[in-house]
């Protein structure tokens, strides 16, 4: 009988897909129980190697948090205990700590756990990666996820993002002939204006470019700005928004879960990127991309949610001829460097 191996990333959809490496890494000889959020359920069920999901909201992730009361975490520690893992490999970013989880997951009985911490360990941890020593700091999301399964013992030269299941949306455009353009995003300092958007569509348009609008239903209000051939917002689950993304010619998106999702489906990314956070890690990894916005801006680096510059100037002092122009560069597969 395989293992059973519990894969944590308690985040976001993007956060989870840019993992699937490293689970497909680790399903190879192992049964992966993966521990996601509620924000990245619909993506884990979307990973290949996934057997079993275990979701579960963590008060040191989400935004806004769960009270860490006794119920709750009594709830993680019986569930990992049913779920009968013979251990676990931790997934984090750059600014956070697998400690918590580990913690939980002794106390689950969970007997050896990997995990990257710049703090010390102590027993939580039997495998402990150290950021800038056994970690490069600046390496992309992908490749990071790799190293911690390969310290683990799985190791794997496979940084392709990938989904399982994908379902093309009625009413497209022609397979190619279309550009989706994604105007919001979770965290809104990392939202380029909406003018931004329906100014570009408009050029796009009139050089013959259909239109695809997608987006949360939150997010309607926002796609209803954007003059659009077809306009999907509210309307998709993520198995659908991966159809449409993947016959696309290219997705105009900011530094959020669909960026992830086109590098999963192998379409070319127009990334609207607030450097918030670091552009080397988290730009949409193994598909052709044109990165756009100010990385120098003051913003760099401060991981704000909301915007600390007044006026958005990473995002804002693009122009719509700038993006239309990479939108057809990446269409006619001429990058610039």
């Amino acid at each position: 009988m395989s293992r059973r191996v519990l894969v944590a990333r308690l985040d976001s959809a993007g956060d989870v897909l840019v993992c699937g490496p490293a689970v497909r890494a680790i399903a190879r000889d192992s049964e992966v129980v993966m521990l996601v959020g509620p924000r990245g359920r619909a993506a884990a069920e979307l990973l290949p190697g996934v057997a079993e999901l275990i979701v579960w909201d963590a008060p040191w992730i989400a935004n806004p948090a769960p009270p860490a009361t006794p119920v709750h975490m009594s709830d993680l520690v019986e569930r990992v205990r049913a779920a009968g893992v013979d251990e676990a490999v931790i997934l984090t970013s750059f600014h956070q700590s697998p400690l918590p989880l580990a913690l939980a997951l002794r106390l689950a009985g969970v007997g050896r756990i990997t995990g990257v911490s710049t703090d010390y360990a102590g027993s939580l941890l039997d495998v402990r990666l150290r950021p800038g020593e056994d970690l490069p700091e600046d390496i992309p999301e992908p490749l990071r996820a790799l190293a911690i399964a390969e310290a683990a013992g799985w190791p794997s030269e496979d940084s392709r993002l990938a989904v399982s299941d994908l379902r093309v949306p009625p009413g497209l455009p022609p397979r190619g002939g279309y550009v989706v353009l994604h105007p919001g995003a979770s965290v809104p300092a990392r939202q380029a204006p909406v003018e931004l958007f329906a100014a570009a569509a408009r050029i796009l348009a009139s050089r013959c470019w259909e239109i695809v609008v997608t987006g949360s239903a939150d997010e309607r209000g926002l796609a209803a700005r954007i003059p659009a051939s077809l306009d999907l917002s509210g309307s998709l689950d993520l198995a659908s928004l991966a159809g449409a993304i993947e016959g696309a010619a290219a997705i105009v998106v900011g530094n959020t879960g669909p960026a992830h999702l086109a590098a999963a489906v192998g379409t070319p990314v127009v990334s609207l990127f607030s450097p918030v956070v670091p552009v080397a890690r988290w730009a949409p990894h193994g598909v052709p991309v044109r990165i756009l916005g100010d990385q120098d801006a003051a913003c760099r680096g401060t991981r704000a949610r909301e915007c600390p510059v007044p006026g958005h100037p990473c995002l804002s002092t693009i122009a719509p001829e700038e993006l239309a122009d990479a939108v057809e560069a990446l269409a006619r597969e001429e990058v610039p460097a």
